[in-house]
């Protein structure tokens, strides 16, 4: 609080005197706290971008890093992020320099208490700052507007493979019915030749509530709302691990449902999906596999998990045809090691709290029949 003492001393206006030393004290600069908050703000943001584009190529290949996209719709994205931040950054470069200009030019001295000149109802002024940005808008509109155009009308050529990719909680259930098999979790794909592309079109829906498929160095953001199908598509131009996160909080595992898409070569990816096809013979399986396929067959497992061959047929929780052909179990949320795997049965809120999986209450001998058929789920 600022007290003013009763009475108009030496004939001078104390309220004018106290707001003039206040606001400047020996003709030194004070700069706005605003002004600086946005200088902060400004160097992480160019901090955060010039971290981006040094990471190295191996460093990225298994990034969330939007500045080294490696598909189609990610590089259109890019491509208009850039133009975006830099109109963005011209406009606050601009405007910090006009207010860093008017602070030093403009700044108190001592004995000078004169009002700036005023410019209210200038026309040449009003028509600048009403004419520059309607033509700022209309440029970004349009270049918007022709990236969602291209991405969201793009034709499927001859040689395309399509996935139907559907949203759990909390986890991704991927089919091919080009091939007739369901996977869970690791989307596998084929490289795209960007002079012969072979892009993959994903048909997203949701069977519970709303989820947001995201890989940011193959596409942008794409939501699967229950009931609403949608769709996305990616044309990897190099072969990789690339990963994702649902990007729409749908509960209380939200954060570990992640995403990863294998990009491989042609005959890699064909070899995985013929794979995929084969089912397991029980001839190759031990007496204790053999013993872990009954207590599963006994139990709810087979209410919520398929596994072609078997009476297993439930669609509430991933198919487990070939579990252990992936790098890891609960989404990603942790890798596919017999330890995690015994683990994820005997207590899945050990390792995803939340993960709408019951523990079953397997005895220690159950357990480990259990786990030991799992392994031979290749």
């Amino acid at each position: 609080m600022i007290g003013f003492r009763s009475g108009n001393q030496h004939g001078k206006d104390p309220t004018k005197d106290i707001l003039s030393r206040a606001a400047f004290s020996n003709s030194r600069i004070l700069i706005p706290t605003n002004v600086w908050f946005s200088v902060r703000v400004l160097a992480v943001g160019l901090w955060l971008t010039a971290s981006g584009f040094a990471q190295s190529a191996a460093q990225r290949s298994n990034s969330t890093n939007i500045f080294a996209p490696s598909s189609t719709p990610a590089d259109l994205i890019h491509k208009l992020s850039l133009l975006v931040l830099a109109v963005t950054g011209a406009i606050f470069a601009v405007v910090f320099g006009m207010l860093l200009y008017t602070a030093v030019k403009f700044r108190g001295r001592s004995g000078d208490n004169r009002e700036p000149p005023q410019i209210y109802g200038s026309d040449q002024l009003e028509l600048a700052w009403t004419v520059l940005p309607v033509l700022i808008v209309m440029v970004l509109f349009i270049a918007s507007a022709r990236v969602i155009h291209a991405v969201q009308d793009a034709r499927q050529p001859p040689g395309t493979i399509e996935v139907t990719a559907v949203g759990h909680q909390f986890w991704w259930e991927y089919r091919y019915p080009q091939y007739g098999f369901v996977t869970a979790n690791e989307l596998h794909v084929p490289v795209s030749d960007p002079a012969q592309p072979t892009p993959t079109f994903i048909t997203l829906l949701s069977a519970d509530t709303n989820h947001s498929f995201w890989v940011p160095r193959l596409a942008g953001k794409t939501d699967l709302i229950p009931n609403h199908p949608n769709n996305t598509w990616i044309d990897p131009h190099e072969t990789g691990l690339y990963l994702g996160q649902c990007a729409q909080y749908c509960g209380t595992q939200h954060a570990k449902m992640l995403l990863r898409v294998y990009v491989e070569s042609r005959a890699d990816f064909d070899r995985w999906v013929r794979k995929q096809q084969t089912v397991q013979a029980d001839a190759a399986m031990s007496p204790e596999a053999i013993e872990g396929r009954r207590v599963f067959e006994s139990t709810a497992c087979i209410n919520c998990h398929t596994i072609e061959g078997t009476v297993a047929d439930g669609r509430f929780g991933p198919n487990l045809r070939h579990l252990m052909s992936r790098d890891t179990i609960a989404s990603g949320a942790a890798p596919n090691t017999p330890a995690n795997l015994r683990l994820w049965i005997q207590n899945p809120d050990a390792v995803k709290p939340g993960s709408l999986m019951p523990a079953m209450n397997l005895t220690d001998q159950q357990l480990n029949e259990v786990a030991e058929y799992m392994l031979t789920l290749r």
